[in-house]
């Protein structure tokens, strides 16, 4: 696989092509979807929720980490997980502007 010229894109566009990448993954929205309608963190609850492996779910939480969209923090023998507020808003307002500016005038 060749290299991408990610430097030749704006932040914004590797921010969001980031943010694609690590959603392109079911379990990952299924995660996502999960943790945003909780009114507490998660302390290892997904493994029941989203039926895969707790390994599998802890590459995922990985993954969702990375870009920032997930924060986590020690309890005792178990990490919990909350939604990142500010990074959240921040792409949510990214993909607004993308979608409100995007001209639909194609054939």
């Amino acid at each position: 696989m060749g290299v991408t010229k990610t430097q030749i894109f704006t932040e914004n566009q590797n921010d969001l092509a980031q943010f694609f990448k690590v959603l392109g993954h079911p379990a990952r929205v299924a995660i996502l979807q999960f943790i945003s309608k909780q009114d507490a963190c998660i302390c290892g609850d997904l493994v029941e929720e989203i039926g895969l492996a707790q390994a599998t779910i802890s590459q995922h939480l990985k993954e969702l980490k990375s870009i920032g969209l997930l924060t986590g923090e020690v309890e005792g023998k178990s990490m919990c997980y909350c939604i990142n507020v500010d990074r959240w808003t921040s792409l949510q307002n990214q993909l607004n502007t993308f979608f409100n500016t995007t001209k639909l005038n194609c054939c």
